[in-house]
């Protein structure tokens, strides 16, 4: 099994930053992809960024491209998306997923087998 941990959500003005971890424990070994999602109230989740095992491909929503990167140390266990030029559009509750494979629909909760809690970020105005 493995655990997902969230960190660093929280209130920020519009065009500020804040940075996300995700921090995997148990059976990290069985992991590939890691993502992130989020969900804002009465809105289905949706995609918002994934990265690969390695590091090397990542993927972002085109409503955070540009204003968000992911990135992962794989010897801390821990995934993190830097979020800058906040909106309050960005408003919601971002889960952290880790999926068992590599996958080519990492865009879909679906790929994930594995989920955090959920950290709530809010983009005042």
């Amino acid at each position: 099994q493995v655990q997902l941990v969230e960190s660093g959500g929280g209130l920020v003005q519009a065009g500020g930053s804040l940075r996300l971890s995700c921090v995997q424990s148990g059976r990290t070994s069985s992991t590939d992809f890691a993502g992130w999602f989020r969900q804002a109230p009465g809105k289905e989740r949706e995609f918002v960024a994934a990265v690969s095992l390695t590091g090397r491909a990542s993927y972002y929503a085109d409503s955070v491209k540009g204003r968000f990167t992911l990135s992962r140390d794989n010897t801390k266990n821990t995934v993190y998306l830097q979020m800058s030029s906040l909106k309050p559009a960005d408003t919601a509750l971002y889960y952290c997923a880790a999926s068992r494979y590599r996958t080519t629909t990492y865009d879909r909760p679906s790929a994930y087998a594995y989920w955090g809690q959920g950290t709530q970020v809010t983009v005042s105005s």
